[in-house]
């Protein structure tokens, strides 16, 4: 009868350990944490990489041909319209001096010649011989061949000097300036041989002038954002030579053509910026624009790490917790989202907690915690 009680006893004790044990191996070791949604402001931004650059910038070109004699400005100067830059040297071309001076020679003929028959008439419109119309006819000509006469060796004088007398400093040679600014550049050097500006030549470059007060951003979109923002739309500038400093800037031009780059459709912007004195901004620093494409304020939002997507649908979902350890998928419906934060527009509420799916932690065994 003991024996029996004892084998019964014992029975019990190891059906007690095993049901233990088996309570223990149910539990997860593996604990999943949560968060709670919550209001915050959501901005969804895009950036436009670019540089500043003038809004209005000038390159000064000769008006003649031939070897610059003397430059009066230097880089980073200061000029008004009118202002001297340089002056030329004329190097006259073979083919024009040579018909310059031939029409010279042909107006002298036609000039002596005229002279000639304006003073014999004059002498007998004075005897009476002849009428005062045909006197009047012969001295026509012959203020007309002096003009001739004159316009033919100014033309020469042109050509061989690049200006003529009484043309004094707006003669062709005076290279001026066209606008006021600042002096960016002076590509050319004393001794330099130049082309002039014609229709079909874009001439050399004497010096390039921009005023420094007017900036403005120019950079590019992509495609897939071109279409959310429209002219007026406040930017944020950065500069890459400027640490710690955003110059508000205001949109007023979207290319209506884009090109391609790298396989992406690109769209060129600008916009004007508002500098200030704090510091010198020098043309062709590199830039980002900031750009807002929407905002909200106050939005129940959550972390865009807690979102998990259905394999089959693409669909968004979270898991919200509904007991200890325990989680039910929720469908949820999405706003907008800087990348951080995304809103939530259906789904879930404040109060509800959300599996954080790719953060758990090891439960530790009560024996351990004990210690």
């Amino acid at each position: 009868m003991k024996k029996t009680i004892l084998f019964a006893s014992l029975a019990i004790a190891l059906i007690a350990i095993l049901v233990w044990f088996a309570s223990k191996n149910s539990k997860s070791p593996i604990q999943f944490e949560t968060e709670k949604p919550f209001k915050t402001n959501i901005v969804r931004k895009t950036v436009a990489t670019g540089k500043v650059i003038p809004l209005e910038e000038a390159e000064i070109k000769p008006k003649v041909s031939g070897i610059v004699e003397d430059i009066f400005v230097v880089e980073g100067a200061k000029v008004k319209v009118g202002d001297l830059i340089a002056t030329i040297r004329v190097v006259p071309n073979v083919q024009s001096l040579n018909s310059a001076q031939g029409t010279v020679n042909t107006t002298q003929l036609r000039f002596e010649n005229t002279k000639s028959l304006y003073e014999r008439n004059k002498n007998l419109f004075e005897k009476g011989v002849i009428s005062k119309q045909e006197f009047e006819a012969a001295e026509l000509n012959y203020n007309s061949a002096k003009q001739d006469l004159k316009s033919a060796q100014n033309n020469l004088d042109i050509i061989k000097k690049g200006s003529a007398a009484g043309m004094g400093k707006t003669a062709n040679t005076y290279v001026k300036a066209e606008i006021s600014g600042t002096i960016l550049e002076i590509p050319v050097r004393k001794g330099t041989q130049v082309i002039e500006s014609n229709t079909f030549n874009a001439g050399t470059t004497i010096a390039v002038i921009a005023d420094m007060t007017k900036m403005i951003f120019e950079g590019k979109v992509d495609e897939a954002e071109v279409g959310k923002i429209k002219n007026g739309t406040v930017l944020e500038v950065s500069l890459g030579a400027i640490e710690k400093k955003k110059y508000p800037a205001k949109l007023n031009f979207i290319a209506p053509k884009g090109t391609e780059e790298n396989g992406a459709v690109q769209f060129k912007i600008k916009g004007d910026v508002t500098l200030d004195e704090e510091f010198f901004v020098r043309a062709g620093y590199s830039a980002n624009a900031d750009i807002v494409l929407e905002k909200k304020d106050s939005v129940l939002s959550i972390k865009e790490a807690l979102l998990q997507f259905d394999k089959k649908t693409d669909l968004p979902y979270v898991e919200v917790k509904v007991g200890d350890q325990k989680f039910e998928r929720r469908d949820v419906e999405l706003g907008i989202s800087d990348g951080v934060n995304v809103e939530i527009i259906k789904g879930v509420t404040l109060k509800d907690e959300i599996k954080i799916w790719n953060k758990t932690s090891v439960k530790k065994e009560e024996g351990e915690e004990n210690e």
